[in-house]
């Protein structure tokens, strides 16, 4: 069953928010430091007084709602979605899976330009469980290949026989899940990220080049340094819950770091972010309560890493948008070991959150990419 859906938060909520930001207990910081230990303390200061002050949560609702949304109940467990149809009947269907710490907000810069684009495309943009305004499941089993069959349920409910499928970050694990399950319903795969768990199938004697082994050297040193929030997500989530649940400075302060982090700001997260961007974000979250509902996907998926056993070859056409910022992304060799790729293209500049930081770059890459497809059908 799928119903129209319109998200209105209670003011309240809104009020309930305001208090608690006026009331933050500061920490303290090392001088200078800015954001080597961390969110920066004088732009957590900078952004929560704004967002206290001047960020109006109406704004994001309104352009939220100003597209079709709808909440579907796949077998029992509520899936919202943006559903935005072609005015053309040959339009291409498009489902775009977010990541953590995004949601389904990353895709509003995408939306425009792929809908006035030179291919139709009707996009279809969920939330996944346990983000936004999806249902959160609260009992064990919650991972990529659960969330690929529910979006397998999807499609066809929306009456689609074949559908091109994108993502980044967990939504590139479950598109890769969606491609290795349901191969039939996949007219092509498109990533702009590499399942961190991925690792292809080795025929015996077979073993990896020079080049992949740094790679892997490389993302192990990456994950020492920068892998904290990770190891916290797949081991004990629960427990960072309620801290970030319950202060709306320390879910802003955790999801920050992770803006500044991983997308090409150049030191300067303003540059590539505008507040109420980041706050809308942040604020989905925090309305929602969804922190510890989304950071326990990396605990489901933990237990079923995407380790391809020797039949787990993605035969679907693939295309890969590699964003220079995007750390650690294996060689193309590494990847094609278990993905059929047919389009890969280097792009400067760019980080993690591609949709949101270039949007334009992206749209140009799918678009290019649903051409090909369309070329060879």
């Amino acid at each position: 069953m799928i119903e129209s859906f319109s998200i209105k938060i209670p003011e309240e909520a809104i009020e309930d928010l305001k208090q608690r930001l006026s009331r933050t207990r500061w920490t303290d910081e090392i001088l200078n430091s800015e954001w080597k230990y961390g969110a920066s303390l004088s732009y957590v200061k900078e952004i929560t007084n704004y967002w206290l002050n001047s960020f109006d949560w109406r704004n994001t609702e309104n352009e939220i709602n100003q597209y079709p949304n709808y909440i579907a109940d796949i077998d029992g467990v509520k899936v919202h979605f943006l559903h935005i149809k072609s005015e053309k009947n040959n339009a291409v269907p498009l489902i775009i899976t977010h990541g953590w710490p995004g949601s389904f907000l990353e895709m509003m810069k995408l939306i425009p330009i792929l809908t006035r684009s030179k291919i139709p495309f009707d996009l279809i943009i969920p939330s996944i469980p346990g983000f936004g305004f999806s249902q959160k499941i609260n009992t064990s089993g919650c991972n990529l290949w659960f969330i690929a069959d529910l979006w397998n349920k999807l499609i066809k409910e929306l009456g689609y026989e074949k559908i091109v499928a994108q993502g980044g970050d967990f939504g590139a694990a479950v598109s890769t899940a969606l491609a290795l399950r349901h191969p039939e319903i996949i007219l092509g795969l498109h990533l702009n990220y590499i399942p961190g768990s991925y690792f292809p199938f080795l025929g015996s004697g077979e073993k990896l080049s020079e080049e992949e082994n740094l790679y892997l050297k490389s993302a192990d040193e990456w994950y020492r340094e920068e892998g904290a929030y990770a190891h916290q997500h797949r081991t004990k989530p629960l427990t960072l819950a309620y801290g970030l649940n319950d202060s709306p400075v320390g879910l802003c302060a955790w999801i920050l770091e992770k803006y500044y982090g991983w997308s090409d700001c150049g030191g300067d997260i303003e540059s590539v972010f505008s507040k109420d961007e980041l706050l809308s974000n942040i604020s989905l979250y925090w309305f929602t309560e969804t922190i510890h509902s989304s950071i326990r996907l990396y605990n489901e998926n933990s237990k079923v890493p995407l380790h391809f056993s020797e039949h787990d070859v993605i035969q679907v056409p693939a295309g890969i948008a590699r964003f220079h910022k995007e750390e650690p992304f294996p060689p193309r060799r590494f990847i094609e070991r278990g993905y059929n790729i047919q389009f890969w293209k280097e792009i400067s500049p760019g980080g993690h959150f591609a949709a949101m930081e270039q949007p334009a770059l992206l749209a140009e890459e799918i678009v290019s990419f649903a051409e090909k497809l369309l070329n060879n059908s």
